[in-house]
């Protein structure tokens, strides 16, 4: 966390994420306590289903948006703004591309899976059918998005990313609140108004960059080994974050076969609290993306190295900082949300956790690779570590073991996985492991069980109730932040920060 502290831009961009993150945060459990309540379990475990299939291809926009980011941001690096445009217009032309694919499969392969192997009430069928087209319209206009918050990522102008959250968290509430007094099918509604979000957000995202940016201008160009070089690093890009997207997915659909829509109701809810939880971390790694990219360009090592080490501490502690109360009060805090969450929620929210605290860890590492270019290597080996998770899951779960399984069999692969990249990376640009494990793992583990201790002994002591709520979710924060301060950041790095924090105060207050 005290890579902050030397770089101006960074400290903004983190805050305006933060920012960005609390407020969708907010929005974000309030909407899906209405809509759960709204729709029901059955009717959100139907939604969560159908819009999977097409979601099972949306891995495609977490992807090329971190591939165009790796292009944009190696040109604004080496400052090649002429080959930057060439990237976007090249990008775009992929973009196009890759819709037209998604489209087609989304109408044959998509239609027909929803037709013969969702398990769906005879009743709700005509309905499904309306959620699925919708889903796809969504998701190539979530799409086309990418190559303009690939820009702004790129160009570490992050805030612009909070002026749009809070248009998008307005107008969620709003959607919210119209769902309630609708007479219509609800469920039907609800996916209509989440298709006009989205194609809100992606045109506020283009015309900002249409006119911010002089490279986001619309030509007809063509390059063939350029093409090459950015289809085929996406395309590696693609077939990793697919695995992620296709174990949720698969997983569902088995435990949709399996089970009932209500355990897939709560591996649903049990996701989003991962994802907004994941998401504060996540922050600081997409701050220091296009830093950890630039300075590769300009084979700046040491300061690459420099980020990668805080980062990866910095990117589990502001995960910790949050999971550590979740995961004690989970089901309190499921009861004031959901008021009747489904079955297994508890359960299956606080094991998402610790599958997110071990890959948090990894986020920096992950853009070193990026940066290289090399990833062939790594997406085989890490991406065939968790697709194990798939069959590995079905076969565990057909020969009689609970629900839960899934999330064991998932940390256990995830685990697996972090270290397979730790020796990919030392291969690729020599970092050491043994630095890495001195200097990350160590103070980490250390940070965890120390801050743990107290808050650990109110929950054993104290019966449940918003009062223990409360003082864990204080002592929690107190202990993890006071103990990364003199643990995670060294001495010369706390006098920086001394330093910095004595010159604020008295330009501020003296």
């Amino acid at each position: 966390m005290n890579i902050l502290s030397n770089n101006t831009r960074l400290v903004k961009n983190t805050i305006m994420l933060f920012s960005r993150q609390i407020l969708l945060m907010l929005v974000s459990l309030y909407t899906l306590r209405v809509v759960l309540k709204t729709l029901g379990a059955e009717d959100y475990g139907i939604y969560n289903v159908t819009a999977g299939i097409i979601t099972l291809l949306g891995f495609l926009t977490g992807s090329m948006a971190i591939a165009s980011q790796r292009f944009f941001a190696f040109e604004l690096g080496q400052g090649n703004y002429e080959k930057l445009k060439k990237n976007f217009n090249i990008t775009l032309t992929i973009y196009v591309i890759i819709s037209l694919i998604v489209l087609v499969l989304g109408e044959t392969i998509g239609l027909w899976f929803v037709y013969n192997k969702l398990f769906i009430p005879d009743e709700r069928m005509d309905v499904v059918l309306w959620i699925y087209q919708l889903s796809i319209i969504s998701f190539i206009f979530s799409l086309f998005a990418c190559p303009f918050t690939s820009l702004i990522i790129a160009h570490e102008e992050l805030s612009i990313y909070t002026y749009v959250a809070i248009i998008e968290a307005i107008l969620k509430l709003i959607f919210v609140f119209i769902l309630r007094f609708i007479t219509f099918d609800k469920l039907l509604f609800y996916s209509i108004l989440m298709l006009i979000l989205v194609i809100i957000r992606t045109i506020l995202y283009g015309t900002i960059c249409i006119i911010k940016y002089k490279e986001c201008s619309f030509s007809l160009y063509w390059d063939k080994e350029l093409f090459k070089e950015i289809a085929i690093y996406s395309g590696w890009s693609i077939f990793g974050a697919s695995v992620n997207v296709f174990k949720i997915q698969f997983i569902n659909i088995i435990l949709n076969q399996l089970f009932n829509p209500v355990i897939v109701a709560a591996r649903s809810i049990s996701t989003q609290i991962e994802i907004a939880v994941s998401s504060f971390s996540q922050n600081l790694s997409t701050a220091l993306r296009p830093q950890i990219i630039k300075n590769y360009a300009v084979d700046n090592r040491e300061k690459m190295f420099f980020l990668l080490s805080y980062g990866s501490k910095g990117t589990f502690l502001l995960l910790y900082l949050f999971a550590l109360p979740l995961f004690l009060e989970m089901p309190i805090i499921l009861n004031i949300w959901l008021i009747n969450p489904p079955e297994y929620t508890v359960l299956f929210s606080r094991l998402v956790l610790v599958d997110a605290l071990i890959s948090s860890i990894s986020y920096p590492l992950i853009t070193a690779v990026q940066a290289t270019g090399k990833i062939r290597v790594y997406h085989t080996i890490v991406s065939g570590i968790l697709l194990l998770n798939i069959p590995v899951s079905g076969i565990i779960l057909y020969y009689g073991a609970p629900p839960f399984f899934v999330f064991i069999i998932s940390i256990c692969f995830t685990s697996i996985a972090s270290i397979a990249r730790l020796i990919i990376l030392k291969n690729l640009i020599d970092y050491s492991i043994k630095i890495f494990i001195m200097k990350v793992l160590f103070p980490i583990i250390f940070i965890s069980i120390l801050s743990a201790i107290l808050p650990l002994l109110f929950w054993y002591f104290f019966t449940e109730s918003i009062i223990r709520l409360m003082i864990i979710i204080f002592i929690s924060f107190i202990m993890t932040c006071f103990n990364s301060y003199f643990i995670a950041i060294d001495a010369n790095e706390r006098i920086k920060i001394n330093n910095k924090f004595i010159t604020f105060f008295k330009k501020k207050y003296i």
